[in-house]
């Protein structure tokens, strides 16, 4: 059943934006409008994001579905990507950066090829799956490989890229699941693989184009060290 919603957490985006909106563009212009609904969710932002969306939206209308949250407050990755996930109505779920550094159309390849199957599955993007197309600065894979041994050390995760902001879930289990969810920041992956685990649903490491996109909002040093401590704080919990 290709009935997908896919969820868009914004913080801070404007220069980026005229970019990678096209390259949404591109991929709903080849949809039916009943068969995919895209889901902004405005995480505070206080530049233009909050224009821009609301001029793609009105433009695009015709060709999708849309639905757009907003808040005053910079609370996290985490939680936006929460209040997306249970607005969603759709039987597929896609959680996407907006720096679509992974293109929609991802989903596609996958679909077809019949990766994405089963409602008791979830399926991540996994970036350093042997089949995986990648581009992305050294330094970055150094400390992916650096915080998959943390994971393991802490919480025995299996999965090999848990950051990859490319995942599917199911309507059957997810807003369940992302009712549970506690982490606001960018270590929410991270407790979300903990309950699916949890809840027993596999999650399924699929191989995909990555490729970095310039203005990210991530700081190595700074939130590394506090995903570091939401971890630690997940532990404990």
């Amino acid at each position: 059943m290709y009935k997908l919603s896919i969820i868009i957490p914004l913080f801070n985006e404007q220069h980026r934006l005229s970019y990678n909106l096209t390259i949404l563009e591109k991929f709903l212009k080849k949809k039916s409008k009943k068969d995919i609904e895209i889901i902004f969710v405005n995480d505070g932002s206080y530049d233009s994001t909050n224009k821009i969306i609301k001029n793609f939206i009105h433009k695009n209308k015709k060709n999708c579905k849309f639905r757009y949250i907003s808040y005053k407050n910079n609370i996290g990755k985490g939680f936006a990507v929460k209040k997306g996930i249970l607005a969603s109505k759709n039987y597929w779920i896609l959680v996407c950066d907006a720096d679509m550094s992974v293109s929609p159309k991802q989903f596609d390849i996958w679909f077809k090829n019949n990766l994405i199957q089963k409602k008791d599955e979830a399926y991540f993007g996994s970036r350093v799956h042997k089949q995986s197309n990648i581009k992305a600065l050294f330094v970055r894979k150094i400390i992916g490989f650096l915080f998959n041994i943390l994971l393991s050390l802490l919480f025995n995760i299996k999965s090999s890229d848990t950051q990859c902001g490319f995942k599917v879930f199911n309507s059957h289990y997810i807003k369940k699941i992302f009712r549970k969810l506690k982490c606001n920041g960018y270590a929410y992956d991270v407790e979300i693989a903990l309950l699916l685990k949890k809840h027993h649903i596999k999650i399924i490491e699929l191989p995909l184009k990555w490729r970095h996109q310039k203005g990210s909002k991530v700081n190595l040093i700074k939130d590394s060290i506090k995903i570091f401590f939401d971890l630690i704080i997940l532990k404990v919990r």
